[in-house]
């Protein structure tokens, strides 16, 4: 009798020490968050060679059989980047960028309004949402990515400073088929470094950043020359003076 008992007392302790699937999916979210703090963290010191949306597009062409297409990217620090090219892309996509927190709510509303009523869509997102998205993310239209983008976006904020955020962005951002960052733009379209761009030639690359592959930075087109010509009034609006916001 007591061997019997002690068999079933065995197998019940077996048995409520497994762990349950609750369990193992929470230990799995809990090592996937802490890997990607401790990646944040680590992405806030280190050049960054690459992004989600390179990798993106370069699994898209050799999905399509494209195995001609490459990766232009030169990663430079922020001091090495103009002044005019900084400004141009915060006077052109988020003029409230030293001063949110990684959402810009009063142009959310705005863009709902604006929806709402026409049939072209206006997008909201700020630097630091396109920085999340292109590091960490893919581009689409889904509600999982967007829901994603929130957590991501906040913990760049709270472990990035704003200046990193710019650096980070300016240094993956789409500018051309298969250009990534102004550095590598800077060198293919004006055969300079980023660190000499005129203001010009700044607003101009920050023309095309809502369409890089639509939108020529070598033959631009009536739009865009339009876009560049309220990017330069912007910018001499806001003046360099207004980086001094990011410190």
């Amino acid at each position: 009798m007591r061997t019997i008992l002690n068999r079933l007392f065995s197998r019940k302790k077996y048995r409520t020490s497994r762990p349950t699937l609750c369990q193992k999916c929470g230990g799995f979210l809990w090592r996937f968050l802490l890997g990607f703090l401790l990646l944040s963290l680590l992405l806030r010191v280190i050049p960054i060679p690459t992004s989600a949306y390179m990798i993106q597009q370069k699994l898209g062409h050799w999905l399509h059989l494209d195995f001609d297409y490459s990766i232009q990217q030169h990663w430079v620090s922020l001091e090495e980047i103009s002044p005019y090219m900084q400004l141009a892309v915060i006077a052109a996509e988020d003029q409230r960028f030293p001063d949110h927190y990684g959402f810009d709510l009063n142009a959310i509303e705005k863009a709902i309004d604006h929806n709402q009523s026409s049939n072209k869509i206006r997008g909201a997102s700020t630097i630091s949402q396109q920085t999340a998205k292109n590091l960490y993310l893919w581009h689409g239209q889904s509600w999982i990515r967007k829901g994603l983008e929130v957590p991501v976006t906040l913990t760049l904020e709270t472990l990035w400073s704003k200046k990193r955020i710019l650096e980070v962005y300016l240094n993956i951002a789409e500018l051309g088929e298969g250009i990534f960052g102004v550095e590598a733009a800077s060198q293919y379209y004006f055969k300079k470094s980023a660190k000499k761009l005129s203001k010009e030639e700044a607003a101009l690359l920050a023309a095309v950043l809502p369409n890089p592959i639509s939108f020529k930075v070598l033959k631009p087109g009536r739009m865009t020359k339009r876009k560049q010509v309220w990017i330069l009034k912007q910018m001499n609006a806001l003046g360099t003076g207004y980086l001094k916001k990011l410190d």
